[in-house]
């Protein structure tokens, strides 16, 4: 598929924020800049989107499609019933009341959505899935995740690897041309069980689920790695074709609105000409 410069697919991206301290003294917005660089290397137009949840509909107006990015946070065990059982679950409630507030409207409006590590996690909550809150305590002989406690800001140190299948029938397995590669790795958490009518699509060696994908959605699915990254040719692959679903999602409701266009003048005119004949 060709995208014009001109007619690219809006992709909305959500941001992660820090309290006052370290880059300014009042509360900011953070990201790598990577996030944004691949989607525009790709053909798309990356919009950031504040934490303001009673906009939500209003930044979905302007997107064609959704990515919800991962940081150094965790989804409320209370989301998925549980107690808090580890000391290193870290909350931002801002941050999640907005995505999920995101996620929802995506998924209303079948918009293409793709959820990156932290992203998963909440996709998976949403859809009725639970999660590891810490994946020592649960999986203690599991492969290293993470390299870091803080996983956004791993301080210069090298982050972890580690192989993940692609399981067969699944839709990431028609995107990706191989069903094993290696991926990065920075979560401490992970997907301990999906909902109804979600599947998991990869694994790694170990057995921690590294991807979900929804049924009945034309796009919507998350990975526990950072395709952003670009490392290897499956998360070219992966992004490519989240860009044109997102493209076909443009297209489709552009269609849809000239449609509707065409209906409600062809409406008027045929309103207009019974009104003179009753003259």
């Amino acid at each position: 598929m060709s995208i014009t410069p001109h007619s690219r697919p809006v992709i909305g991206v959500t941001l992660d924020s820090e309290e006052p301290g370290g880059y300014s003294d009042s509360p900011w917005y953070a990201l790598r800049q990577n996030y944004m660089s691949s989607l525009v290397e790709l053909g798309a137009v990356p919009l950031a989107l504040p934490h303001h949840g009673e906009l939500s509909n209003e930044f979905l107006s302007l997107c064609d499609g959704i990515i919800v990015t991962g940081g150094a946070f965790d989804v409320p065990p209370a989301m998925f019933n549980a107690l808090q059982s580890s000391d290193q679950v870290r909350l931002k409630p801002g941050r999640t009341e907005f995505e999920t507030e995101i996620v929802k409207g995506a998924m209303l409006r079948d918009m293409p959505l793709l959820g990156i590590c932290g992203g998963e996690q909440l996709l998976a909550v949403l859809t009725g899935g639970t999660l590891i809150q810490h994946i020592p305590d649960t999986l203690p002989h599991a492969l290293e995740h993470s390299t870091t406690v803080d996983t956004e800001n791993a301080g210069g140190k090298i982050r972890a690897r580690h192989p993940v299948e692609i399981l067969d029938g699944t839709k990431l397995s028609k995107l990706v041309s191989v069903r094993n590669y290696e991926v990065n790795s920075s979560h401490h958490q992970a997907v301990q069980s999906v909902g109804k009518n979600c599947r998991v699509n990869a694994l790694s060696p170990d057995g921690v689920i590294e991807g979900l994908e929804c049924d009945d959605y034309y796009f919507c699915m998350g990975v526990q790695w950072h395709p952003e990254y670009l490392q290897n040719p499956q998360d070219r692959e992966l992004l490519k074709a989240f860009v044109e679903a997102a493209d076909d999602y443009k297209n489709a409701r552009r269609s849809s609105g000239k449609a509707m266009a065409k209906a409600m003048n062809e409406s008027h005119v045929n309103r207009s000409g019974d009104s003179a004949n009753n003259q």
